[in-house]
């Protein structure tokens, strides 16, 4: 099987760092910037930032539809805080009126739904699919999912034992899901030095993918 090749969607956040992880997964990592480049990628993955500035830039590059009509065709993605909003159906926040999300997860996402830059936190999360002990999230002015479609499953949720940042009434929330190829995070795993098992876990995604395109030839 050929090395996969992924993008970074490269207009804001933490494009290096994602690129980095990728990398050490095994994965081909480039950053995507231009429609041509989307063209070549076998996997894409949308880092954290600002939805509403993702949202303009995606225009401003003419990436907007050209990504939404491969997600649509069952190209595999990832999202991590922005990323998820924009991967989602909907977009619950009601000031939310400049996000133009690609409706790949069938889910309705709150932006900033665990408080503002200040209330930032980090806790440990059982993740679904990712083994060897709980994966270290860390969540920056983080959405989170509030409903979820029947052929979505949810991989992590905020634990029942609250953390040190006093997020008690935040225990339960959904904050990982994934639907067929397409995968989101409320978090970041990009920025947990030397723990590569989510973007593994992507890496893994698209491997399949591949694996089934050349049976079905």
């Amino acid at each position: 099987m050929t090395t996969p090749v992924i993008g970074v969607l490269a207009l804001q956040g933490g494009v290096a760092e994602h690129l980095a992880a990728l990398e050490r997964c095994g994965a081909d990592a480039r950053p995507v910037r231009r429609a041509e480049e989307l063209d070549a990628v076998h996997g894409i993955v949308l880092p954290g930032g600002e939805s509403t500035t993702m949202t303009r830039l995606l225009d401003t590059f003419e990436l907007y539809e050209p990504l939404r009509e491969r997600l649509a065709a069952g190209l595999p993605a990832y999202g991590s805080c922005a990323g998820m909003i924009m991967l989602a159906r909907e977009v619950v926040d009601p000031g939310s009126s400049a996000v133009r999300p690609l409706g790949a997860l069938d889910v309705a996402v709150r932006r900033n739904a665990f408080g503002r830059q200040v209330d930032s936190f980090e806790t440990d999360l059982d993740f679904a699919g990712v083994t060897d002990g709980p994966v270290r999230a860390v969540f920056i002015r983080a959405p989170w999912v509030e409903s979820v479609g029947p052929d979505v499953q949810v991989l992590a949720a905020v634990p029942e034992v609250p953390d040190s940042a006093g997020h008690e009434a935040d225990a339960g929330r959904i904050v990982a899901v994934q639907q067929g190829p397409v995968l989101a995070t409320a978090f970041h795993p990009e920025l947990v030095g030397g723990d590569d098992r989510v973007h593994r876990y992507f890496v893994q995604i698209v491997r399949a993918q591949q694996m089934d395109a050349a049976q079905a030839q």
